[in-house]
Formats: structure tokens, C-alpha cells, sequence
């Protein structure tokens, strides 16, 4: 699959929808616990929790890697 995305460097990770990753068939594992996710003002994110984690490969101009993502 091939997709245009947003990069944020300050990020501490990889994110992605539970909607496209179920749509797109990556394989979800849940986490044992789930992960609580605050905007920058420290409310509540409307997205929820995250839930899962998925395994993902990124390819950029030749280069490639394995990463796991959060859902």
C-alpha cells in the first residue's frame, strides 16, 4: 500500500487510524493495557485510547524500515 502522510519529527512514534488498519488488513495485537492520549492542552483526545500495534514496513527514496506502529 502506498499512502502520502504527515511527518512529525517531534513525535515519539508511529500512528495510524484502527479504521485504516483494520480496512488496509494489517494484523492488530492488542496491547495488555491501553495507552491514554492527551492533545497539548492536556484534554482528552477525541480518537480515544490506543489500543493495538501493528508491524509496518517504511520504504523513502530506497531506504527501508521495520517499525511498530500504534493504533
Amino acid at each position: 500500500m502506498s499512502v502520502k502522510v504527515l511527518l512529525d519529527s517531534g513525535a515519539m512514534g508511529l500512528f495510524m487510524s484502527k479504521r485504516l488498519a483494520e480496512r488496509q488488513g494489517f494484523k492488530l495485537e492488542k496491547l495488555d493495557k491501553p495507552i491514554k492520549v492527551r492533545n497539548v492542552d492536556r484534554s482528552d483526545n477525541k480518537g480515544g485510547s490506543i489500543t493495538h500495534e501493528v508491524k509496518v514496513n517504511l520504504y523513502y527514496r530506497g531506504h527501508r524500515a521495520s517499525k511498530d506502529g500504534c493504533v
